[in-house]
């Protein structure tokens, strides 16, 4: 059995979006309305491509090329301003990339000063970056921190320098290490550290290695992902796809979450581990309503590679995973003067909504409400997706309650067991409530109520298979087109 089929980050992926005609995106912005919405901003540009990368991101590009890229992105948001409902307001906004901190001190400041000037944002908002190691010096820690930063997540992947290089990162151990310690030392709401884990040759003791010198520096999140080599990444170029075992890549997976979970983190999905008692309750609590709300929350993006989220519409510019292509796509974007036409994308029909709601909430703890689902689609959630109730019977999912927690710092459910959610007293639980009817073929339903929540979330075996159960969730029709794209994209 392979347990790794797909990483469901998103649904449907960019490989599924096709060019669209006759579509204004000012006919979606009424989505953005009221509070909670998400702003991005794409950075495409990388001292070097990583071998397991295939991204939208292109390297060897000048200061010359990145401020024009800049320039095409204050034109855009300039735009984007005046059509954005009068409410609107933008909850968090993230920087990624590419690697942000490859642009000099003033080409960043520039863009917060501009997100600050031309976008609404909320008072008590999240600001979000990426970062690798070799571009968190001194410096740039102070910058982000004079800019009102509150999340950086660097990826290291390994602190073992063979692994480092087979993976092709651009980055020493002993420079992770001191770029770790100076976040540390920073003092940000939230340190996140990205590892990888299933290489050829990686054994148990230098996977916990890694995680346990990464440990040193109390990072509040780590996220352990599973190698993958995707289409177009230069790892498939060189053969190294053959390499991979799921049995290895899962002995793996066990030995690292049962690592981090000893050590006093609480594991929210298969990727993603919190620090039990952490300083920045914040983004400890990940309160239910926050994973009612995911899949359906709408979000921005600027420039050049990022995804829109405005209800039934997602749009970003044409997926491309080699440089000559993105660059063509960064210098056409460079050129646009009217950013109202919508030319590549996806309208999302009533079903695959459904699909997208399931799938960014089935595969994160607590899990899926039935009865949120049922006041947002007016249907079963057992009856749409018998899958689940077969899945149920296998162990890999549960049924139950899931109080919320309101104040304590040990996340939703997690005293006493960090491997799992577990079930719970009521406590001050909320669903999700439409804000407007079924049917609507542009509104995004969203909004948070009061009532009972009972959950379906993953059981410790089914945690660890999220990469096989998401895939069966995806349509035939957005199936049909992803494989269409891998073999014209070749």
């Amino acid at each position: 059995m392979n347990r790794y089929l797909q990483y469901m980050y998103s649904y449907p992926h960019k490989t599924a979006y096709r060019t669209l005609e006759n579509v204004d995106v000012r006919d979606y912005f009424f989505n953005l309305g009221g509070e909670g919405h998400s702003l991005y901003l794409h950075l495409p540009f990388c001292e070097s491509k990583c071998g397991y990368c295939n991204l939208f991101s292109v390297t060897g590009c000048s200061r010359i090329q990145m401020d024009s890229y800049l320039e095409a992105v204050l034109r855009q948001m300039k735009q984007y301003r005046q059509w954005l409902p009068q409410d609107a307001s933008f909850g968090d906004f993230t920087i990624g990339g590419g690697t942000p901190l490859l642009l000099e001190g003033a080409q960043i400041e520039r863009v917060f000063e501009a997100v600050e000037t031309c976008m609404p944002m909320a008072s008590h908002r999240k600001v979000i970056i990426e970062t690798a190691p070799n571009q968190t010096d001194r410096e740039n820690v102070g910058l982000l921190k004079s800019l009102g930063v509150t999340r950086v997540s660097m990826g290291i992947q390994s602190f073992d320098d063979g692994e480092l290089k087979w993976l092709g990162r651009n980055h020493s151990s002993a420079r992770a290490g001191e770029a770790a310690g100076l976040l540390a030392e920073a003092g940000f709401e939230c340190v996140n550290f990205d590892f990888i884990y299933g290489l050829p040759g990686q054994t148990a003791g230098s996977l916990t290695d890694s995680l346990r010198r990464a440990l040193a520096f109390w990072p509040d999140e780590i996220f352990l992902y599973p190698l993958y080599i995707k289409h177009g990444a230069g790892l498939e170029r060189r053969g190294r796809k053959r390499l991979l075992d799921s049995d290895h890549t899962y002995a793996l997976y066990q030995c690292g979450a049962g690592y981090l979970k000893e050590n006093g983190y609480v594991q929210m999905s298969m990727r993603r581990f919190l620090r039990n008692g952490r300083r920045n309750e914040g983004f400890v609590e990940m309160p239910f309503p926050e994973f009612c709300e995911c899949g359906l929350k709408s979000a921005l993006s600027l420039g050049c590679g990022g995804r829109s989220y405005l209800g039934r519409l997602h749009t970003c510019t044409p997926y491309q995973t080699t440089r000559s292509a993105a660059l063509e796509e960064i210098e056409r974007f460079q050129r646009r003067e009217d950013f109202s036409r919508v030319t590549n994308g996806i309208l999302l029909s009533e079903e695959e909504l459904k699909r997208r709601y399931v799938i960014k909430h089935l595969l994160i703890l607590p899990g899926i409400s039935g009865e949120a689902y049922k006041r947002l689609f007016h249907s079963e959630l057992l009856e749409d997706f018998p899958m689940i109730a077969d899945w149920i019977r296998k162990g890999w999912l549960r049924e139950g309650r899931m109080a919320v927690s309101s104040g304590s710092a040990d996340g939703p459910c997690a005293a006493g067991n960090g491997a799992e959610w577990a079930p719970c007293a009521a406590g001050d639980e909320s669903v999700l409530a439409p804000r407007a009817a079924a049917g609507d073929e542009n509104v995004l339903m969203s909004g948070v109520g009061s009532g009972v929540a009972g959950c379906i979330g993953l059981t410790e075996e089914g945690l660890g298979l999220s990469d096989y159960i998401g895939p069966q969730l995806i349509s035939e029709d957005i199936r049909r087109k992803m494989l269409e794209w891998e073999k014209t994209n070749g």
